[in-house]
């Protein structure tokens, strides 16, 4: 299988090269693609650079990251091989364009949730934070994948209580063993299903944006000074 990446790249409008941007890597569910969570994040452009990124398996009439054996339980070969795609797309990009290596952001829904909360856990201080929209982390993930998140990373974790897909409980173990992991973890139980609803939207787009700001507040030439 060919694990080279589909992505799209939206610049800010006064994008320019001698300054340093916060990037959002947007990861989408199983059988969508990566014009929808380009839709999702377009609030955004004009504070982040933004990566959406398509699976790079053909899944009904989208993609996916990864196929399962059954829920929970991804099939191995193919996570491991989108996480290590997904890792160098993101080493790739970050020389490439002006992206502020202090402030890397990864926002996915379902899937994407996943493959988002799997790679801040690997990938230490590379990734600030992430947006984690209806997902789980897999068991073999905890167990065998080396833990070494940012000590200072920043998770904005959302469920639905009718979740057909991921039941609640699942929100509420991501929630728990990230704060195992860090102090800045925000958890937002929400009323609905598997989807993100209209009070979300806006919920993770201000928590993006503050988080971001804050880092520059506190640090203005960022940690790679």
């Amino acid at each position: 299988m060919n694990y080279s990446l589909t992505y799209e790249v939206r610049l800010p409008s006064n994008y320019n090269t001698e300054q340093q941007y916060p990037v959002i890597f947007a990861l989408h569910g199983m059988g969508s693609d990566e014009q929808d969570m380009l839709r999702l994040m377009e609030p955004l452009q004009s504070n982040f650079i933004i990566v959406a990124v398509r699976g790079p398996i053909v899944q009904g009439s989208g993609y996916a990251f990864f196929q399962i054996k059954s829920i929970g339980n991804p099939v191995r070969e193919l996570f491991d091989a989108s996480v290590q795609g997904l890792q160098q797309l993101m080493v790739d990009l970050s020389a490439k364009y002006a992206i502020d290596p202090a402030r890397r952001y990864i926002a996915g829904f379902s899937q994407g949730a996943i493959m988002a909360m799997t790679l801040s856990l690997i990938m230490g201080d590379a990734i600030k934070g992430i947006v984690a929209m209806s997902g789980y982390i897999p068991q073999f993930v905890k167990d065998e994948y080396k833990i070494q998140p940012n000590s200072e990373l920043s998770v904005f974790i959302s469920h639905g209580d009718q979740d057909h897909l991921f039941p609640l409980q699942l929100g509420e173990d991501n929630a728990s063993f990230f704060r195992e992991q860090t102090n800045n973890v925000t958890y937002v139980p929400y009323h609905g299903g598997h989807q993100v609803t209209p009070d979300l939207y806006q919920q993770f787009q201000q928590w993006l944006r503050t988080d971001a700001a804050k880092l520059t507040a506190e640090d203005p030439k960022g940690l790679n000074s």
